[in-house]
């Protein structure tokens, strides 16, 4: 495990993480206190995974095309 808070890492960093987490667990090779410590982190890193991707739809969502179906600007965003 990562000692960098999961709050300050790229998605990249919180994928790679979370699947070194669920392989230990998958194989069973730790004891149980270790084990929930894992699955707990784990849990962290899938939320901030979560979070990351839902923000990217979103940005991406935003975006709006012209006739030819180029970028062409940003649209406003509800509720944001």
């Amino acid at each position: 495990m990562s000692d960098t808070p999961v709050e300050e890492m790229t998605f990249e960093q919180a994928m790679a993480e979370l699947e070194q987490v669920v392989g230990q667990l998958e194989r069973g090779e730790v004891p149980l206190e270790q084990s929930i410590a894992l699955y707990e982190r784990g849990a962290k890193l899938k939320a901030r995974c979560e979070t990351t991707l839902k923000e990217a739809e979103e940005k991406v969502a935003q975006i709006t095309l012209d006739a030819e179906g180029q970028p062409a600007g940003l649209k406003a965003a509800e509720g944001l």
